[in-house]
């Protein structure tokens, strides 16, 4: 899961749609808020900007399936700090919280896809303790047909391997299939897989364009 990254691009629709593949932070779920961010930090001593840019920067490699403890005692290096195992604990649980906020509209409407006859998959760059946690969540992958978790593949977006396994999870053309991601790397990545996508902003600005421009189901008040 990388850092937001905000596109205003988008694709002309090709074909109808038969099934939407959704990414999970800044789609499903928002991003960490100010709050989250300061708790996290004051927790391990750490300034708070600091913080989040260490947060960041070696995220791909974690994403794509690196050890968790691994992954925060770099951040501890980064930051000159020394974490012990319980500050470890403690910081991988504050970030299974960071993605825990759930937009329940378009839970909502992965779900009327489905009942419409519409095949929905997730897609998203995630590390193995959040993948673990989402997939002992009752009821929420429910919602999907197919799940494309990168850490359990070992392929992150963009690259083109990680978007052919969510095709093939779809089991539908990816002429076919519409794929949403706030970042405009994930996006030129998918079309370049043969996908249908289009950037992800809000809730608010998508409702406003985006199942009409693709013939889609209305979203629930």
């Amino acid at each position: 899961m990388s850092a937001p990254l905000t596109s205003h691009s988008s694709s002309p629709q090709s074909k109808k749609i038969s099934a939407v593949i959704f990414d999970f932070g800044g789609v499903i779920c928002p991003f960490p808020n100010e709050a989250q961010w300061q708790e996290a930090a004051a927790f391990c001593g750490a300034p708070r900007d600091a913080f989040e840019a260490a947060f960041w920067e070696d995220r791909i490699a974690y994403d794509a399936g690196a050890n968790a403890r691994a992954y925060w005692r770099g951040i501890s290096q980064r930051l000159g700090l020394a974490f012990t195992d319980e500050t470890i604990d403690g910081l991988i649980e504050r970030e299974i919280q960071f993605w825990s906020r759930f937009d329940h509209r378009v839970l909502h409407w992965a779900q009327d896809l489905r009942v419409a006859g519409y095949r929905t998959g997730i897609l998203s760059n995630l590390p193995r303790p959040l993948g673990q946690r989402l997939k002992t969540l009752p009821g929420f992958l429910e919602h999907f047909d197919a799940i494309t978790f990168s850490y359990e593949l070992g392929l992150v977006k963009p690259g083109t391997a990680i978007y052919q396994h969510a095709i093939a999870g779809i089991q539908r053309d990816p002429a076919e299939a519409l794929f949403l991601d706030d970042r405009h790397d994930n996006i030129e990545g998918a079309r370049a897989a043969g996908l249908i996508a289009e950037p992800f902003t809000t809730w608010e600005e998508f409702l406003a364009e985006m199942p009409w421009k693709y013939g889609l189901p209305v979203p629930r008040p």
